[in-house]
């Protein structure tokens, strides 16, 4: 096993001078294919290998490409993170308000995806989905680590629930495979617009840097807090065109279950942690707004890729 090398990391030769580049000097397409096979190798359990001085160099490099990307993100949201109150329940009310206020909330996509969507858009938007998917259950473990207690159970609870507790057939790792498979999606790195490879490089940085260890609590709690609508629109749209139950559990069960984890998520983690330090309000704000930017720009892109002219919320 080879670990980080070059080739693998750029697809070509990384330029000797990445040390002094920064995120905003590479083209997005080409720093996030980047990042994202930085990710798989990191994530990727290996065996030691003698190369691993050149490894941690390289690994070094892409870290910094990553922060300066992650600083760029957080730079576009501070001004609306500073109004989150330090006040815990306060906060919750702020940070529940989201599911109506944040970026990309109402997006016209999903009720077209419900109601109209043809059955090749369909897959071509769900093959992009399946491409930028994170792994939400690596990244609640990778977030749990050294939290207080009570927000560690609650991060134990939902990674339960994402592992079918303990059930293989109730995994949603597993589901997400069922409707690939049934749906016959290719996903390739080629064929994934940058924005969606850009909002599973954001939600591995957050998680995988201790230092944005609370922006990736308000990350993952917004997935929590605004999936359901849409994976309810999803759900509608393909029971429309056809399938059934086996193949959209995926965002069936996503369009329930996350209501109640959301729910858990507000009460048993961010009021605690805000209760406990005031000072975290303002990163897990940012961690939920730059999520949500993320994913407004996939909107964006998508409706743009699919040729759609749908009327603003």
């Amino acid at each position: 096993m080879s670990g980080f090398n070059e080739q693998e990391m750029a697809g070509e030769a990384v330029p000797g001078h990445l040390r002094e580049e920064r995120a905003g000097r590479w083209g997005p397409e080409a720093l996030h294919r980047m990042l994202l096979r930085f990710n798989r190798t990191r994530l990727r359990p290996a065996l030691p290998h003698d190369d691993w001085e050149d490894g941690v160099a390289l690994e070094a490099r892409l870290r910094g490409l990553e922060g300066a990307f992650v600083e760029r993100e957080r730079r576009l949201v501070a001004e609306r993170a500073a109004e989150a109150p330090e006040e815990p329940e306060a906060f919750v009310a702020w940070f529940e308000s989201l599911k109506q206020t944040g970026p990309g909330q109402g997006d016209p996509l999903f009720p077209w995806l419900a109601t109209e969507a043809p059955l090749e858009p369909f897959r071509w938007f769900l093959t992009q989905e399946v491409a930028g998917e994170a792994g939400f259950d690596d990244l609640v473990a990778l977030t749990q680590v050294k939290l207080p207690t009570r927000a560690k159970l609650e991060l134990a609870r939902n990674y339960w629930d994402e592992m079918g507790r303990g059930r293989e057939e109730a995994m949603h790792g597993p589901m997400l495979e069922e409707l690939t498979k049934a749906l016959e999606l290719h996903p390739t790195d080629e064929d994934t617009v940058w924005e969606a490879h850009a909002l599973a490089n954001l939600l591995c940085a957050l998680a995988s840097n201790r230092r944005y260890t609370y922006q990736s609590v308000g990350a993952l709690g917004v997935v929590e807090l605004t999936a359901p609508g849409r994976a309810a629109c999803v759900n509608v749209g393909l029971e429309r065109l056809g399938f059934g139950m086996p193949v959209r559990r995926y965002y069936a069960v996503h369009s329930t279950l996350d209501v109640k984890h959301s729910e858990a998520w507000n009460r048993e983690v961010l009021q605690p942690l805000v209760a406990a330090d005031p000072r975290v309000a303002r990163p897990i704000a940012e961690g939920a707004l730059m999520r949500l930017a993320a994913g407004a720009r996939c909107f964006e892109r998508y409706r743009r890729e699919l040729g759609l002219m749908l009327p603003q919320a």
